[in-house]
Order: structure tokens, then sequence, then C-alpha cells
């Protein structure tokens, strides 16, 4: 049954135009047109725009927010906080835990999530009677939440270069890369051919697994067709390390061992090197930048204009959740970079929206998502227009620049209603993420 809705505005590949009537049939959009609307059709009220992909997500981060904010520190301060929530979850806890955060994110807009995901094992390092138990678990949430997912089954070996796991991060390891791609096959095959489910691979860092392991990784990739993601350059101590050891950076070090590509997602990538820069935009990497968590952490302003200027796609993500908003992602790339450059007007609007959309989406191997086009996946997000924060802005920099996820009031995500009046299918969210994250304290 095909279902019509009438958008008062919608931002078209050709830019934003009025009364758009957009056709859906099942998941995907049938027909696009103009004109009044017919009687049998819905009203979207405001700007309507594809659904939004987050292309870096922690969802367990999610219980830090608020709670690791206290007193001084960096990352590797926070990280021990985060080592903890860690070591509390099981697949019961991380079900409900992450049903709650993708709703959050789908009452934001977005419609696709890229899991980074190395919490695989039980707290002693003990595989699951079911190996894959809390990958499963990470699905059904964003099933039941109304998202695709990307899960980027995370290989993660050491607890640094040429340190042995210790501690909570018994639970990421499988041994070496062979038993890591021995379990991410099975995962692979349990979704084969399941539309919403797309499994990709991620080295954790070159702190995290040993140059030879990685073509392992690699290779698990080119055999699925997937995504291959890693955290690069996030903080200068290291890229000390790894030249330190390998007399290369972290960026060199994945070059020299086939993991950098058109499939491959470099996420942060904040401390680079000129030679970085070449390597990434030569090779066709994507770059997941995630402005907030970046500012958190105090990790830097990575140099998204050159990198995009060089041809290195840019995405976004909300990484550690200190706040979901896409909309928040795609202008702190701009805002930002005036500060580090004390000059305006980097990026046009239409730039950030398309890597919070169309870019995000084909990173995390759905390229036919993020556009209202007809073929394409029936994501339709709509913000309203005359909240506090976008009354009297127009086009696309009210979304950009203005808006917040708190002004996305409709979701329709894969054809399936999801929000309505901003309200998620699954009731009160709010209510859902303090009863999870109060379970693990």
């Amino acid at each position: 049954m095909s279902l019509t809705y009438w958008c008062e505005q919608a931002w078209l590949p050709d830019g934003v135009a009025d009364d758009v009537l957009v056709v859906v049939d099942g998941d995907r959009i049938a027909r696009i047109g103009q004109g009044p609307p017919p009687g049998s059709a819905e009203r979207l009220a405001g700007l309507t725009i594809p659904g939004l992909a987050n292309a870096h997500s922690h969802a367990f981060h999610r219980a830090l927010r608020g709670a690791a904010q206290e007193g001084k520190g960096d990352f590797w301060t926070w990280r021990d906080r985060m080592y903890e929530v860690a070591a509390r979850l099981d697949p019961d806890s991380y079900l409900r835990l992450a049903r709650a955060v993708y709703a959050e994110m789908a009452l934001a807009g977005v419609t696709c999530v890229g899991e980074f995901h190395y919490l695989h094992h039980a707290p002693d390092g003990s595989p699951y009677d079911e190996p894959n138990t809390m990958g499963h678990a990470l699905v059904q949430a964003a099933r039941e939440a109304g998202l695709r997912i990307a899960l980027l089954d995370t290989c993660y070996l050491t607890g640094g270069i040429g340190k042995p796991l210790s501690g909570a991060q018994v639970r990421f390891g499988d041994g070496n890369a062979e038993r890591w791609a021995a379990r991410a096959d099975d995962l692979a095959a349990a979704y084969e051919g399941q539309a919403d489910v797309e499994i990709g691979a991620a080295i954790h860092s070159v702190r995290a697994v040993p140059p030879e392991q990685m073509p392992v990784v690699a290779e698990f990739s080119h055999r699925h067709a997937g995504p291959l993601h890693a955290h690069v350059s996030e903080q200068p101590a290291e890229n000390a390390a790894c030249v330190e050891t390998y007399a290369a950076t972290p960026v060199q070090v994945l070059h020299e061992h086939g993991v950098l590509g058109p499939r491959s997602t470099a996420v942060h990538a904040t401390h680079l090197a000129d030679v970085d820069v070449e390597l990434l935009a030569q090779s066709g990497t994507y770059i997941c930048m995630c402005p907030t968590t970046e500012r958190d952490l105090a990790d830097g302003v990575g140099p998204a204009r050159t990198l995009a200027d060089r041809g290195a796609p840019i995405t976004l993500g909300s990484d550690s959740h200190a706040m979901i908003d896409l909309f928040e992602e795609a202008r702190a790339v701009e805002l930002d970079e005036r500060l580090a450059s004390g000059k305006r007007g980097h990026w046009p609007a239409a730039a950030l929206l398309t890597a919070a959309t169309s870019t995000g989406h084909t990173s995390l191997g759905f390229p036919d998502a993020g556009m209202l086009v007809p073929g394409a996946w029936a994501d339709l997000v709509s913000l309203r227009l005359d909240s506090v924060r976008t009354a009297g802005a127009k086009g696309l920099e009210a979304v950009v620049f203005a808006a917040t996820a708190a002004d996305v009031h409709s979701v329709i995500s894969g054809g399936r209603r999801v929000v309505a009046d901003g309200r998620h299918r699954l009731g009160d969210v709010g209510s859902l993420l303090a009863e999870a994250i109060g379970a693990l304290r």
C-alpha cells in the first residue's frame, strides 16, 4: 500500500522546494512531485529533509553524559570512567540502554546508526554461549527504535601498543584477528540478505590492533563488501607512541597494511601530518568528524575543510553522546573551523547537511539512503520552522545554523512512522533512558 505525504517545504537534490509530494511504497520512495495536497495526503509541516546518518556511535557511552564532567582531566581520565560502565553491562541491560539511546537518536532525526561495537564478551573475557549475543542485542535495539544499523564489529586485541588487555578491556578481545574474523563471519551470516542491517568491521585504533593483524580485518571488509572504520589520531599521545614504535603515523600504518580505501572511514582524524591528509584523500577514505565529543574530551579540532578540499568525504557522528544532535555536529564543523582559523564561511549549509545525510549513509553501506529521490529509502524527517530557535530563519540555514534536535516533530524511517508530534512510538524516551542508566549505577 502506498502513502502520500505533502511537505510544506522539502530539501530535494536541486534545493529547497515548496509543496512537495512524496509517495512512499513500502520502505522506498516511489515518486516525488509538486502541487496541492490530495485529500489522502498526510501533511508534514515545516521543512522535510532526508533521514540523518549517525556514522559513529558507542551506545553505552550515553551512560556517562553528565556523570563524568566534574573535576579536571583529559581523554585518558574520561576513558577510565567509560571502562567502569563497560564492566557492568550484560546482554539484557545493553539491550535496554541501546534501545533507549537509539530512540533518542530517532527523536533527533537519525534513521541509521553506525555502531562501533567492541563490547563482545562476558566481564571475565569468556565468550557468551552465543558469541555474538551483544551484537544481536544492538541489532534488536535499533530495530525496536526504528533505525537501520551498520554494526561495525570491532577488532580490539591490545590495551595499548605492546600492552596486554586488562580490566574491562578483556571483554573486548578475541585473542587474535583470525578468531575475531571467525566470530564476525558468523555475525554477518546471521543477517545476510536483511536490508536494514549492514555488518561491517572496525579496527579500534593502532593502540588496540597490532599492524600485522590489520590485514585480516581489511580482508573481512573486502570479502563482505562492508564498511571498515577505525579511530585515527584522536590524541597526540597516540601519534607519539605510534611513531616511536613503528616510525610511522597511525595513518601511514593503516595505509601500509591495506586499511584505507573507498569503503573505509577514519574517525576523528584530529591530529594529522600533511602526508596523512594526502593518504586519506587519495585513497578515498571517509572522515567522520565528531565535534561535540571532540570538544567534550578536549581532543582538539581536526582539519575537516582541508581534508574535504583534498577529496576526502566528510561524515558526522555523535560518538560518546555528550549530546545527540546531528544539527549541532554539522554546524560545529563550521564553527570550530572559525575558532581555529579566525575566519567565517568555510562550509555552506548544504554541504554540512549532505555530510549528515547521503554521505553518512554511504559510508555505512547504505548508498541508497539520505536523499529524497525515487528508489531511495523512505526516510522523511520534518522540522518546525516556527520554534523559538527557527522562527524567522529561512532555507537550509534554518536547519543547520539554528535548529536543534528538539525541532524535529516527525520521523518516517524506512516507510514506517517512528516519531509523531515529537513523541517516539516507544513512549517516554527520557524515562527509558533514566531506567536503563540508573540500573547501571
